[in-house]
Formats: structure tokens, sequence, C-alpha cells
């Protein structure tokens, strides 16, 4: 294992940015990990040779674990960072990081603070912009001035965040099903406290787990493949760090039910294809919601458009008959679908 090299420990100018200027934060260290054995309670074994990024935010020094995967052919000079879901780690853009590596890409993944082999802080304010900027500080200490920007899920709605944050530095955006399409609150969730969300994170097991991907992400359907992606997810929950990735789970589902970016897609300014699988009915506090409130919620057929239509430089490509998760229920065709827009 090489030893971590410092990448730098001062601040390293502004990122203009509309409406106002953001700040690059203090560099920190970057060094390699071993992908199997236990790390920040996942004992996941990851598909590539991870890296760990130890910096300071917040006032305490947190680790932000991900994969630098290296062009397969020759490389065309792009990179692309490939931001998860809520319920999901780096390893699950596996498929698309070979894609993208075989056509030419750069392809880092990393796991968000608080998720899979990161830390769990103690204490942690969690927001979209958070995530953005511990983002944002990884691509600078890798030397990395120009992205494109891919996101599933959660990470689809941190995506669209990072293009109204750092516009300056975004090649183009693809998202996958993002949340964050709609304002589940002002349709009438109604508020669940965290104490109350940490209850029933802490009650996550493969049942529930699976229960509730199934309609949602799979369309009704169940390949023994999604096991992986289930089991990578209770090894978590039942692992060394359990309680507080629990804690860390309800406050990000408090921050992104706070915190739509449905209201600012006219700002968007790159390049940007949304992969929409119609199917899809997410939508966050739909389970506990009442059922006139639950029929109002989640119709991707109808956001995916709605989005794309807001955005002034937006695409769609729909599949009708695919649920949250496209690239994984469908992969061949997604990826199909994604590199010709990214080839264009």
């Amino acid at each position: 294992m090489r030893a971590f090299a410092v990448v730098a420990a001062v601040l390293v100018g502004h990122f203009a940015s509309a409406p106002g200027v953001v700040a690059a934060g203090p560099m920190g260290t970057i060094g390699d990990v071993p992908s199997d054995g236990e790390l920040n309670g996942s004992n996941f074994t990851y598909p590539f040779p991870l890296q760990k990024y130890k910096f300071e935010s917040q006032r305490q020094e947190v680790e932000m674990v991900f994969m630098d995967v290296a062009p397969t052919v020759e490389p065309n000079g792009k990179v692309a960072v490939c931001l998860h879901g809520k319920n999901f780690c780096g390893p699950t853009w596996e498929r698309t990081a070979r894609e993208l590596a075989g056509v030419g890409y750069r392809v880092i993944l990393p796991d968000q603070v608080g998720f899979c082999k990161s830390s769990k802080p103690e204490s942690y304010q969690y927001t979209l912009q958070q995530f953005c900027y511990n983002t944002r500080s990884l691509m600078r200490a890798l030397g990395i001035e120009n992205v494109t920007v891919i996101g599933h899920s959660l990470g689809g709605m941190t995506s669209i965040r990072f293009g109204l944050m750092f516009p300056e530095i975004v090649d183009r955006i693809a998202v996958m099903n993002p949340i964050g399409l709609e304002d589940w609150r002002a349709i009438g969730v109604p508020y669940m406290s965290v104490d109350d969300l940490y209850v029933s994170e802490s009650q996550s097991n493969y049942s529930s787990i699976r229960g509730y991907e199934q309609p949602t992400y799979y369309v009704g359907e169940w390949k023994d493949s999604y096991d992986v992606w289930v089991n990578m997810l209770v090894n978590i929950y039942q692992g060394s760090e359990a309680s507080r990735f629990a804690f860390n789970q309800a406050l990000v589902t408090d921050m992104a039910l706070s915190d739509p970016v449905v209201y600012e897609f006219g700002r968007l300014q790159p390049q940007t294809l949304m992969l929409i699988g119609d199917k899809d009915n997410t939508a966050l506090g739909k389970q506990w919601s009442p059922p006139e409130v639950q029929a109002k919620l989640g119709h991707y057929d109808v956001l995916g458009k709605q989005a794309a239509a807001a955005m002034p430089n937006a695409e769609i490509i729909e599949f009708a008959d695919l649920g949250h998760a496209p690239q994984i229920q469908e992969p061949d065709t997604v990826h199909q679908a994604l590199l010709g827009w990214l080839a264009k």
C-alpha cells in the first residue's frame, strides 16, 4: 500500500457559481485502502481498487472512499463521476464504470460521507450542497477540473445541485430516475421527525429492503442478482456502525424532504440527459402518507417530462417498462442510450 500523499492543506481558491461565489475547502490526503474487509461499518468487497480521501469537514476529520477507474481503451481525456443513490453505494456503478472506461473515460466512483465504506460521522449537517462540496473537494484533490456528472436517485438529485453550484467545471449531466422532481411536502406528505425516521431505519433488514425495492425499483420482478445490492445494505445496517449509519440515513431522508431541487431546474445550464424508467413510483414519505396523498406522488412518466421541459438544455429518454433502477434492471438498453448521448 502506498503511503498517503499530501495533496494540500490550504485554501486553494474560489469557484464562481450563480448566484454567488463558493469557496473551495481545504484539501486533505489520499491513499490506498483494501477493497475487501471491514471499513467504516461495511465489509462489502469492492470491484475496483479502493482509495480513501481524508479531509476535515464540519470541524471533524472524515473519510470519503472512492474508486478511480482508468480507461480500458485510448483515453478520451474526459472524466465521469458517478453519484450513488440513498440505497446504493459506489459498487452499484460497476457496469456503468466498465462501459464508460470502455469508450475512454476515467471514472470516479465515490461513497458519500455517511454511506457505505465512508465515514459515519457522529454529528453531521447533511445537505445536497455539502455532498456537492465534498465531491468538488475530491475532484480538486485529484486534479480534475472538468467532469461529466452521472447520478441515480438521490445521486441524481445531487448531480443537479452540483450542476447548479459548479457549472464552470461540468461538461454534461446525466441522471437516472432522480428524486427531487416534485415537492413531496407541498403535495401533502406529513412531517416525520428524525427520531421516528431513525426508528424506522434501525429496523431495516433483508425483507424490508427487498419489500421496498421490488415494486419500485424493479416493477414487481426479482432476479437473484438484485440480492447483491440488498445484502450490501443489510451488511451496513447490521455492521459495526449500524446505529450511527441508521441515524445518518434518517438525517439524509429529512434533508431530501426539506430541499427538493424542482424549483431550480430553470437555472441548470449544462447539457443534461434524463434517463427515466416510467414505471417508477418512488416518493419520499409515500409510505406514511394518507391514501389521497399517495395517489398523487411518484408518477415518473409525468415527472420526467416535466423536469426535462423545465431545464434549458435537457433531453429525455424514457423506458416504458422499467422502474427506479433502469441501469440495473436493463443495463444493455440503458447504457446504449447513455453512451449514444455522450458520443454526440
